[in-house]
């Protein structure tokens, strides 16, 4: 059943079918052909998957998202990563980094991160003596934060498909974050060193101070977001309405640079990312549901504990095996199919919940910028306007420095769970 119903959604890939289209289909096919359930199971799963009130989170930090880019506070973020590093060589590189560490902490979707911070900073990295294919390598890689620091979309689903603290999931992804985040800007100072070219430092930036007081406001949304969450004042779920909120206030009132006209575009923008996400969740669940009720979770994890000597062991083969999904199916899609059969079997082996949810979505997070449905490489293609051919070298960098990170975070748990111990 289930090397059927995987055939068939491959199949629908290879027909370029969009990846809920391929999930549900494949899902019906599977529920026709080898149950004897009536198809009213199948809408009714379909509903079921999207009834869990974490969820609203997702089109939330979506919106708020899109209403910080249109509302100027992207731009002001950018001002102060490049204050603090932007005048030393290889510092706008590091500006990207920071600057996507900081819209991270408010969007929630690397796919958000690219084409927000990536239209300000991938021509500013051209301007600067930045070849276009590392320009957009670099944003592609930084934006990836965006479902790594809290608060992420991934981990409130895993959160969801787990049935752990997505609280607990927000504060584990910090170390992570800055983990890759600090990775990556070293990387950059390293290359912009030996660089045989001319990098020039931009001389249109504002003094430290200068950057801060533009930005106080903008600065604010992270501390709000993050704080009402981890002071208990609100639930992640509600720190993404408060997010919407106070973008748009910001926006408004305060830049005056998101006008009511800006709106319908927005809400159009947001509308369309929101309902292609929950159409993958909601196939995606009934996809999880049918294997679940066959029993193959189990099936698995026996195999895999009789099978697998040690906890290290069975975490380098499950990072081997969701690195290349990750390369072939949707972050979301492989979160929600993959966790009710991997957490059990983390469970046997005496591996935290949260760290191996942090382990899965650092991991699939890689699919982002990896051929060939890498949706962030796609993404800074398009703004930058180059292919995909033209920056697989420079990526092939980023995706190493990366997978050492991984290896780093999978076993150093203390990376993830030292700020909730």
């Amino acid at each position: 059943m289930l090397g059927s119903m995987i055939g068939l959604m491959l199949g629908g890939f290879a027909l370029s079918l969009p990846i809920a289209v391929a999930l549900g289909l494949a899902a019906l096919a599977g529920m026709l052909l080898f149950t004897t359930l009536p198809p009213l199971i199948f809408a009714q799963q379909l509903f079921t998957a999207l009834d869990k009130f974490a969820l609203v989170a997702v089109p939330l930090f979506i919106l708020a998202g899109n209403l910080m880019q249109a509302g100027g506070i992207s731009r002001r973020f950018m001002d102060v990563a490049q204050a603090l590093v932007g005048n030393i060589r290889g510092g706008m590189g590091a500006t990207c980094v920071i600057t996507c560490m900081i819209f991270a902490a408010v969007s929630g979707s690397g796919v958000a991160t690219t084409f927000a911070v990536g239209a300000i900073l991938i021509p500013a990295l051209v301007r600067g003596g930045y070849p276009v294919p590392f320009a957009a390598a670099l944003q592609a890689t930084s934006a990836e934060l965006g479902v790594i620091i809290p608060p992420s979309i991934p981990l409130i689903l895993y959160a969801v498909s787990a049935e752990v603290s997505v609280g607990d999931l927000f504060i584990a992804g910090l170390g992570p974050g800055f983990l890759i985040g600090g990775a990556l800007i070293v990387t950059v100072l390293i290359w912009a060193h030996f660089r045989r070219d001319t990098l020039v430092t931009p001389d249109d930036g504002l003094p430290l101070l200068a950057a801060l007081r533009r930005a106080s406001a903008s600065l604010l949304t992270p501390v709000i977001i993050l704080g009402g969450i981890y002071g208990g004042v609100f639930t992640p779920t509600e720190a993404a309405a408060v997010a919407v909120f106070y973008a748009l206030f910001v926006g408004m009132v305060v830049h005056r640079e998101l006008k009511p006209s800006d709106l319908p575009d927005v809400l159009r923008r947001s509308l369309r990312s929101s309902a292609s996400i929950m159409l993958i969740i909601s196939t995606a669940g009934v996809f999880s549901y049918l294997i679940n009720r066959a029993g193959i979770p189990a099936t698995i994890g026996e195999w895999l504990a009789t099978n697998m000597d040690s906890p290290a062991m069975f975490l380098l083969g499950i990072n081997i095996a969701l690195f290349i999904i990750g390369m072939f199916l949707e972050t979301s899609a492989s979160i929600i199919i993959l966790t009710p059969i991997l957490v059990p079997v983390a469970i046997h082996f005496g591996i935290d919940p949260v760290q191996f949810g942090i382990i899965a979505v650092v991991n699939l997070a890689l699919g982002l910028i990896t051929p060939p449905f890498g949706v962030n490489l796609f993404a800074a293609c398009q703004v930058a306007g180059t292919t995909v051919q033209s920056i697989i070298r420079p990526i092939l960098m980023f995706v190493c420095v990366l997978i050492v990170c991984l290896m780093i975070i999978t076993y150093v748990p203390a990376i993830s769970l030292f700020l909730i111990r």
